[in-house]
C-alpha cells in the first residue's frame, strides 16, 4: 500500500473521521422562533411561554439543526436573544446542531446579536449569517470569522446567497476556512432578480441560479444547503418510513398535493448532492429526511457493489457487472459518495462506517477528493 495513505488506512470508527470526511452535515434543519406570535389571541409569547414551548418541542427536534432565527422571522429580537441567554445553557445532551441565524453584516441589529453570541458560543454550533457579502463583499466572512477567533470560538458560518451580487462572489465568500456550507435563500433572491416564483416549481424557476452556485460550492469543496419550503402540510410521515417504497405507499394513502411537492423537491435536491435543506414545520422533517439520506436497502446495495469491484481488482481501473450492468470506477465513486453521505447524516453505523475507511484506504488522495471534496485531505 502506497504510503502516501496509510494514515488513512490505520483510521478505524474511533478515530476523528473529520479531517477526511468533513464532519456531519447540516442536513434537515428547522427554522425555530424564539420568541412565536400566537394568531389566536394576536399576540406574541410571554418569555415564560416561550420557555415552555421550547423545552416541550426545541429539546426533542428530530431535525438535523435547530435553527433559531434572529433575522427576518424574528420581530421580537430583544425579548428572543434573552430568551436564548438564558435556555441555551439548560439545553440536555442532544444529538443534533444547533445554529442561529444572525442580521445582516454591520447592521445595528448585527451588532446585538455578535453580544448574545460572545456569551453563548460554547452551546451553539453554527452562525447562520444573513445576506452575506451583498454591502461588503467576502470581508463580511473575512470579519466575522476574525471576531470568532479574538473570542476563541470555533463556530463555523453558513453564509446565505439572497442577492445576484452574492451568487457573483460565492467562490470568494467560501474560500474562508471557516466556511463549510452556504445557504441557497431562494426567496430575497427571487425578489432581488424581480422573479415571480412559485411554492410548487421554485427549482425549475431558479435552477439556473441553483447550478452556479452548486458548481461554485463544488469547485471550492463546500456544501449546499437548499431553499426553505413555505408549503404547510397537515400530516407527518411516520419515523418507521425508511425505504422508498415505504413513503411511496404513505403519500398514496395518507399524503396530500404539499407533501408529494415537498418530497419531490427534496429528491431533486438530494440528486443534486445538496447537504441540507430548511423547512418551517415539524411535519417537514422526516419526509425531507428520508429524501436526503439513503436507505438501508440503498447502502446495502453500494456496499455489494464495492466488494464485487474490490473482489474483482477493479475499484480504480477495470469493471464489473451487476444486476445487468456493467460498471466502472465512476459508478463505484458514487456509491462510496453514497455511503459517505449517509455517514455525514449521521445514518451509518459503524461497521458499515469502516467499510467505507476500507475503500478509502485503498485509493490515493487524488481519487478520495475526486469521490469526496468535503474533507482536508
Amino acid at each position: 500500500m502506497n504510503s502516501s495513505y496509510n494514515n488513512i488506512a490505520q483510521l478505524t470508527v474511533d478515530d476523528d473521521l473529520t479531517p477526511i470526511l468533513g464532519g456531519v452535515w447540516p442536513g434537515i434543519q428547522i427554522y425555530y422562533p424564539p420568541i412565536k406570535y400566537n394568531p389566536l389571541d394576536g399576540s406574541y409569547e410571554t418569555i415564560e411561554q416561550a420557555k415552555f414551548r421550547l423545552q416541550k418541542h426545541a429539546y426533542k427536534t428530530k431535525a438535523h439543526t435547530l435553527l433559531f432565527d434572529l433575522e427576518d422571522g424574528c420581530r421580537m429580537k430583544e425579548l428572543s436573544r434573552e430568551l436564548l441567554l438564558e435556555e441555551l445553557p439548560k439545553f440536555p445532551q442532544r444529538d443534533f446542531q444547533i445554529a442561529i441565524r444572525i442580521n445582516p453584516f454591520r447592521t445595528p441589529e448585527y451588532e446585538e446579536d455578535l453580544k448574545l453570541i460572545k456569551q453563548i458560543h460554547k452551546y451553539i454550533d453554527v452562525l447562520v449569517l444573513a445576506k452575506a457579502g451583498e454591502v461588503y463583499g467576502d470581508a463580511e466572512i473575512r470579519d466575522l470569522s476574525s471576531w470568532l477567533v479574538s473570542i476563541g470560538s470555533n463556530l463555523t458560518i453558513q453564509p446565505i446567497i439572497e442577492h445576484p451580487k452574492s451568487l457573483q462572489i460565492a467562490d470568494r465568500l467560501m474560500t474562508h476556512s471557516t466556511v463549510k456550507h452556504v445557504v441557497f435563500g431562494i426567496h430575497d433572491f427571487s425578489k432581488a432578480m424581480a422573479y415571480k416564483i412559485t411554492p410548487e416549481g421554485w427549482i425549475d424557476e431558479l435552477e439556473t441560479f441553483f447550478n452556479i452556485l452548486t458548481m461554485e460550492a463544488r469547485i471550492k469543496g463546500r456544501g449546499v444547503i437548499g431553499g426553505v419550503e413555505v408549503l404547510l402540510t397537515p400530516n407527518s410521515l411516520p419515523d418507521s418510513c425508511l425505504e422508498k417504497k415505504d413513503i411511496r405507499r404513505w403519500l398514496d394513502l395518507h399524503g396530500d398535493d404539499e407533501s408529494r411537492h415537498v418530497y419531490e423537491h427534496a429528491k431533486r435536491e438530494t440528486a443534486m448532492g445538496l447537504t441540507g435543506k430548511q423547512v418551517i414545520t415539524p411535519n417537514h422533517i422526516n419526509i425531507c429526511k428520508v429524501a436526503f439520506t439513503p436507505s438501508p436497502l440503498e447502502i446495502q446495495n453500494d456496499i455489494d457493489i464495492l466488494k464485487q469491484a474490490i473482489q474483482a481488482e477493479a475499484l480504480l481501473g477495470g469493471a464489473i457487472r451487476y444486476k445487468g450492468e456493467m460498471l466502472d470506477p465512476p459508478m463505484f465513486g458514487k456509491s462510496l459518495q453514497n455511503i459517505l453521505r449517509a455517514n455525514a447524516l449521521k445514518s451509518l453505523n459503524s461497521e458499515d462506517k469502516n467499510f467505507a475507511l476500507k475503500v478509502l484506504s485503498m485509493m490515493p488522495i487524488h481519487t478520495i477528493k475526486e469521490n469526496w471534496p468535503f474533507g482536508q485531505i
